[in-house]
């Protein structure tokens, strides 16, 4: 038996259509289960024949949860991801390890980073967003709240650059080497590569590296204008090459200070109002 694990929710609430025709496409004969309805995920795993195998379908949010929910789990069946999301960011980073249109999840939930946030602790797959992406994210739940209309994330990213988004002094700690900037718009820690539907903020992170290792992106310029004219750059990840503009590190311990609290994402999950927040790895 194939069981196909969807969130209804995901993809501005199509996971469930989404899901359904991503089985009659590919001739999948299938039992659909809705996440919504399974309490103890682990416990799901454990009733599974031998020969069963699981496909879940959703987007960056969806992984996470489902992450969290099964972190330590030994898998003895087959697990696939296939996308069906509005952002998509740990299927853009892993597809080079897709087979027919799907990947075996069960690699990438293994060793994932823990962040401490105003006393959550979460596992994450792609990456935390704190400072601009955090904030474009809250609005764009706000947004999402009083409107069925897609929500335009750059249209948001765009507006708070120019005027939005407050400037903030950052304290970054890396492995023990602390820094301090001023005028920052961004201080990210990233497991994989993309965040925020598309934007390479960390070209060089691979999520299976021997250590384990993030990168923090701390990106800082005082000019509105000139943060904008440079913000396509992220789109290839491109702005690494700016040494003016911002700084990458890579280690195990991070933690990340604001002088004023601002919006975090996590996943695209969004703690509003942080002052701070760690990552550690290997626990």
């Amino acid at each position: 038996m194939t069981y196909l694990l969807m969130n209804p929710l995901a993809n501005n609430s199509k996971g469930e259509e989404d899901a359904r025709k991503w089985a009659a496409d590919n001739g999948v004969d299938c039992e659909f289960r809705s996440l919504l309805d399974i309490k103890d995920m682990k416990a799901f795993f454990d009733g599974l024949a031998p020969e069963d195998e699981v496909v879940l379908t959703g987007g960056d949010g969806t992984v996470n949860r489902f992450a969290n929910d099964v972190y330590g789990y030994e898998f003895k069946n087959p697990l696939w991801y296939v996308k069906c999301g509005s952002g998509n960011d740990f299927w853009r980073d892993s597809e080079k390890y897709a087979k027919d249109g799907r990947i075996d999840l069960r690699p990438f939930l293994k060793n994932l980073p823990l962040i401490t946030v105003k006393g959550i602790q979460r596992r994450f797959l792609n990456g935390i967003g704190y400072g601009l992406d955090g904030e474009t994210c809250r609005v764009g739940d706000l947004q999402r709240l009083n409107s069925d209309k897609p929500v335009n994330y750059s249209a948001i990213a765009i507006k708070l650059l120019l005027g939005g988004y407050k400037l903030n002094k950052a304290t970054v700690t890396v492995d023990g080497e602390t820094a301090k900037y001023e005028n920052v718009w961004l201080a990210s820690t990233m497991k994989g590569r993309f965040y925020g539907g598309g934007l390479m903020v960390a070209p060089d992170q691979d999520r299976f590296d021997e250590e384990g290792l993030v990168s923090v992106v701390t990106l800082y310029k005082k000019s509105r204008l000139g943060t904008l004219m440079r913000f396509p750059s992220l789109n290839k990840g491109e702005h690494v090459l700016k040494k003016d503009w911002v700084t990458v590190k890579r280690g195990r311990n991070v933690t990340v200070s604001f002088e004023e609290p601002c919006a975090l994402q996590i996943d695209g999950d969004v703690v509003e109002d942080v002052l701070t927040y760690t990552v550690e790895i290997g626990v």
